[in-house]
C-alpha cells in the first residue's frame, strides 16, 4: 500500500459542532456530533478561564492541547487558528477545521480549502459553528440561530444548537455519536471541579437522543449539587433558585419537591410551598416520613411549629 493511499484511507472525522460562551457564568463549551466512533475523544478540548477549541475534518488532534497552551500566553482565539496552521507539519493541513472561542468570548474559524465537503464555519457574537461532509450550509447556520435563541444554561443553548443542525440534515453519511464539554471556574460538582459538563456517546445510531438523556441526569446532580452547597452556605434564596431548576430536570422525583417546598417555605413563600409538597405527596406514598426526615435539619424546623400550614397540607382534602 502507498503511502497516498494509506492516507486517503485514514478516517476523517466529520462532523458538525459548535463552541460556546456565556460571558454571564463565565463558562465555555463544545457540543459535536458525527457519522465517526466516539467523536468526544477527539473534537472538544476546553479550559476554565482559557476558552474552548473543536479540531476536526483531517484532525490534528494536537490542534486542542496546543490552542488550549497558546490561548493561556494571551493569544486571541484569531491569532491561535494562525498559529496553529503556521506550525503544522502533519499530512492534511489544507483539510482541517477548527473553531475557537478565547477567554475574553473572541471567537475564530478557519475551514481548509480542502475539507471533506460540504465544509464551513459560521460565527457569531459568542459562538462558532462548523462542519463537514454536511447536507449544506443551513447546518450550521440552523445551529447559530438556536444557540442565539435558546434561554439559559450554555449547556441547553449548545444542545439547542447541535439538534438544530441535527435537523437540518448534519452528517450527510449518518449518525453516531456526540459530545458535550462544559467548563467553569468552581462549576462543577463536589469541590475543585472546573467541568459541569462532560457526556459522550460513543456508539448509538440516534445518538442526540442518548446526550439528551445523559444531559438531564447531569444538569439534575449539578443542580441538587448546587442545592445543596447553596443551602450548607445559608444562601436560601439562591438555594431556592437551583432548586426550582432541579424540579425541571427530575420531575418524576418526590425529594426534589421536598427541597424546593422546605427552601420555598424558608424564604417565605407558603404557597409554592404548600404545592411543591402536595406534588411531592402525590409522587411518594410515604411523603409524610420523608418531609418529617427533611424538617428536623435544623435550617428547615419552623415549619414543624407553624400547625396552620401542617393541617393545610396533611388534611384529607390538601391530598386531593
Amino acid at each position: 500500500m502507498t503511502l497516498l493511499v494509506a492516507f486517503l484511507l485514514l478516517p476523517t472525522v466529520s462532523t458538525f459542532s459548535i463552541v460556546g460562551y456565556d460571558s454571564k457564568t463565565q463558562e465555555w463549551g463544545v457540543a459535536v456530533a458525527s457519522r465517526y466512533f466516539s467523536v468526544g475523544s477527539v473534537v472538544p478540548w476546553a479550559e476554565a478561564g482559557v476558552g474552548a477549541v473543536a479540531t476536526q475534518a483531517n484532525v490534528n488532534v494536537g490542534y486542542g492541547p496546543r490552542a488550549i497552551e497558546l490561548l493561556k500566553q494571551g493569544l486571541t482565539a484569531k491569532q491561535v487558528v494562525e498559529k496553529l496552521l503556521a506550525e503544522d507539519t502533519f499530512d492534511g493541513k489544507d483539510g482541517r477545521q477548527i473553531g475557537i472561542i478565547d477567554a475574553k468570548g473572541n471567537v475564530a474559524g478557519y475551514t481548509g480549502p480542502k475539507a471533506p465537503t460540504w465544509a464551513g464555519d459560521v460565527q457569531g457574537a459568542n459562538w462558532t459553528a462548523q462542519g463537514n461532509i454536511l447536507v449544506g450550509a443551513e447546518v450550521p447556520r440552523a445551529m447559530g440561530r438556536a444557540f442565539d435563541a435558546t434561554p439559559g444554561d450554555l449547556a441547553e443553548k449548545l444542545y439547542a444548537a447541535l439538534k438544530a443542525g441535527d435537523d437540518a440534515g448534519g452528517d450527510s453519511r449518518g449518525r453516531q455519536s456526540a459530545s458535550m464539554l462544559v467548563v467553569g471556574k468552581g462549576r462543577g460538582r463536589n469541590f475543585n471541579n472546573d467541568r459541569p459538563v462532560y457526556i459522550n456517546v460513543d456508539d448509538n445510531p440516534q445518538p442526540l437522543p442518548e446526550l439528551r438523556r445523559l444531559l438531564d441526569l447531569n444538569m439534575a446532580a449539578l443542580y441538587q449539587d448546587r442545592t445543596f452547597k447553596l443551602v450548607t452556605d445559608g444562601k436560601l434564596r439562591e438555594a431556592r433558585e437551583t432548586a426550582a431548576r432541579l424540579v425541571t430536570y427530575t420531575p418524576a422525583q418526590s425529594g426534589a419537591y421536598v427541597a424546593l417546598g422546605m427552601l420555598s417555605y424558608a424564604t417565605g413563600d407558603k404557597p409554592a410551598a404548600l404545592a411543591a409538597f402536595q406534588k411531592a405527596s402525590q409522587l411518594n406514598p410515604d411523603f409524610r416520613k420523608q418531609f418529617d426526615a427533611v424538617a428536623r435539619r435544623p435550617v428547615y424546623q419552623a415549619i414543624l411549629e407553624d400547625k396552620e400550614f401542617l393541617d393545610k397540607l396533611f388534611t384529607p382534602t390538601a391530598k386531593q
